[in-house]
């Protein structure tokens, strides 16, 4: 698979991210951004979140539904993507609707956007460009494999949701990961 062409749009804040060694990386996550648009998610990815640092939360590729790559924050930089694990992972977020806009509602957590072929194929397309770059990039998951954290359903406070659950269960795992080289991290 050819490695999609990149637009490199670097967050406002993307110097203050912590700098690491490539060689620490060894996972990707794959997140889709439960916003209508890649706009929308580029507003959401330069909001400042960290007032200490002034930075905010991002994944490093993001993926538009026409299969278009957009870098915002380089690799050898530590995105806040996933709790626990960003020192250790590239972030890829796919534009998705998921649950938006009512992500935390007990009756709204149906994720039923597919993800279509060129998305997917670029993503395909982006792995295997970064396992050329990360020799030790070995494992993939979802988001929602290393954040299983319940909250409280904000239209019924007797009800818990996930708090994420992307990329969600219309992404092709199957065929990403019998195409991408990398074992899938549960």
């Amino acid at each position: 698979m050819p490695a999609p062409p990149i637009v490199h749009s670097p967050l406002p804040y993307e110097a203050r991210l912590q700098a690491r060694d490539r060689a620490a990386i060894d996972l990707v996550v794959i997140h889709c951004t439960e916003l209508p648009d890649l706009a929308t998610a580029r507003e959401f990815g330069e909001q400042v979140h960290y007032a200490g640092s002034g930075t905010g939360n991002s994944g490093h590729f993001y993926i538009d539904r026409d299969g278009s790559v957009h870098q915002y924050v380089d690799i050898d930089r530590v995105a806040h993507h996933t709790r626990g694990h960003n020192a250790r992972s590239i972030g890829i977020e796919l534009v998705n609707t998921g649950r938006w806009p009512r992500w935390l509602d007990a009756e709204h957590q149906a994720m039923d956007e597919p993800y279509g072929e060129v998305q997917v194929a670029a993503l395909l397309g982006l792995l295997e460009s970064l396992r050329g770059q990360l020799p030790g990039l070995a494992w993939i998951a979802g988001h929602e494999d290393l954040d299983t954290t319940e909250v409280e359903a904000r239209d019924d406070p007797g009800r818990r949701v996930r708090r994420k659950r992307d990329p969600g269960p219309l992404f092709p795992w199957k065929s990403v990961l019998a195409t991408c080289g990398l074992q899938r991290l549960a």
